[in-house]
């Protein structure tokens, strides 16, 4: 018999439309910010006159670096805020507390490392991710700036987790969109009338996150949170640990992955099309944000609803929740997929003037999307994984699409073809749809044996109590 908790009553028995649109629509609205707090930089750096298109280029090299300092959030804050949503819905809120409180620490001191080493190591890091003697002045004037705020970056993005598990989504969301406004406000200010150039976009950034991060702080040590951070439970705990990163270390792979994969698309492109196309390289990375990150949004607002009612052995309603997210990423993901196609040159326009560059990133940008409508197979059956606890499955997952597939599909294939580039652009939609095809059957064949396994656990403890 499923175990009924006495916490968040409406995780478990409200309706699941009506709940998924209740803890979705923040939490989307949180991803399009975060989208426009990372494309805001780009576009304003690549209408910035005269040197718009190679400083655009040299920001975009630092993409990699960026985008693992933000997988180490992912480690600790996506895995600890779903595992946190397993204790709220077993009725365990001390234990969660602790967990938090473990996974604060965990996040501080993995930011302090990640700044001293990513400083020490600035230079070659640089020129081995596509940098030119042309770009690399600017990278090196983003990042040592955006790295004197890492442990803002990683305390915002990480707790705001454990504000959403807990059905906050709404709160959530003002967190990013705190940070978001007040970044496209410094921008144009630190660019254009400071004239600070990147390093003004790098400092608006790191100024923002300081705010989110004291917006985050205030409330998960206030009266309106379920869990509270206290002092008393910020020594790191292994027993706390080791199960959020079990969990948290797929949705950290995905993340860091990114980075390898930016590294080896720079690389090649930057071998067989210079800085045009490593330029063209950081538009399709941008759009490729604007299509994934809402549907990571979605998906996040329905965690909580999964996490709650697994822990609770509720399974018709982890299944209904499941379908009904499955068909709004569907409907999502097709219309961005036609958005692409259709408006591919004017989006392009968004980040420079250059009208080279332009008529570039749009014809690179057709072949690097043309399977993303297949991202809402993998992005929800994968998530889903996550939400339920099932630490192996995702972490393999996590790896399939960009290590197993995709970074050998950038090295591969332009063996293949006459047109290098194209080949490498191509690697994308190849990895892309075999990587869906092959999640969503996995998660179909195992959906099953997973939520007969979990009411066997708690028939168990039912049975000993």
């Amino acid at each position: 018999m499923p175990h009924t908790p006495s916490q968040s009553p409406d995780l478990g028995t409200a309706p699941i439309g009506r709940l998924l649109l209740r803890l979705a629509i923040p939490a989307i609205c949180a991803q399009v910010v975060t989208v426009l707090y990372n494309l805001v930089d780009r576009i304003y750096i690549g209408h910035i006159p005269g040197i718009g298109s190679d400083a655009l280029t040299g920001v975009g090299i630092c993409f990699p670096i960026l985008t693992l300092i933000t997988s180490l959030s992912n480690l600790f804050g996506m895995g600890g805020g779903a595992r946190a949503a397993i204790h709220l819905g077993e009725g365990r809120i001390s234990r969660a507390e602790e967990l938090m409180g473990s996974c604060t620490t965990a996040l501080i001191l993995s930011a302090l490392a990640a700044s001293g080493l990513f400083t020490a190591l600035m230079e070659p890091l640089l020129y081995a991710f596509g940098g030119s003697d042309a770009t690399i002045g600017y990278a090196r004037d983003y990042l040592s700036v955006y790295l004197l705020g890492t442990v803002f970056v990683l305390f915002t993005v990480g707790l705001n987790n454990f504000i959403t598990t807990q059905g906050f989504s709404t709160i959530a969301m003002a967190t990013t969109m705190l940070g978001a406004v007040l970044n496209l406000i410094l921008d144009p200010i630190f660019l254009f009338v400071f004239n600070l150039g990147v390093r003004g976009a790098a400092l608006a950034t790191i100024l923002s996150q300081a705010v989110s991060a004291l917006w985050v702080l205030r409330f998960l040590t206030g009266s309106k949170t379920r869990l509270r951070l206290r002092v008393r439970y910020l020594r790191p705990r292994w027993k706390y640990l080791a199960p959020a990163m079990a969990v948290g270390v797929s949705p950290f792979t995905m993340t860091a992955t990114e980075s390898l994969l930016s590294v080896t698309f720079n690389a090649s492109l930057q071998t067989y099309g210079g800085d045009l196309a490593v330029g063209a390289m950081t538009i399709c990375a941008s759009m490729m944000q604007m299509v994934s990150l809402p549907l990571s949004g979605l998906c996040q607002g329905n965690q909580p609803i999964v996490g709650y009612n697994y822990g609770a052995g509720n399974m018709e309603r982890v299944k209904k929740s499941f379908w009904l997210l499955f068909r709004c990423a569907l409907t999502f993901g097709a219309a961005a997929w036609l958005c692409v196609r259709l408006f591919a040159r004017p989006l392009a326009g968004l980040f420079t003037d250059d009208p080279t560059l332009q008529a570039y990133a749009a014809w690179a940008m057709q072949i690097y999307l043309a399977a993303s409508f297949m991202l809402p197979l993998q992005f929800t059956a994968q998530q889903t994984f996550v939400a339920m606890g099932q630490a192996k499955i995702s972490l393999f997952l996590a790896c399939l699409r960009k290590l197993i597939l995709l970074i050998p599909l950038i090295l591969i294939l332009p063996h293949f073809f006459s047109d290098q580039v194209f080949a490498v652009f191509l690697a994308e939609p190849v990895a892309d749809t075999l990587a869906a095809v092959t999640t969503f059957s996995l998660f179909l064949w195992k959906l099953p044996k997973i939520t007969s396994h979990r009411l066997a656990e708690l028939g168990e403890q039912e049975a000993k109590s």
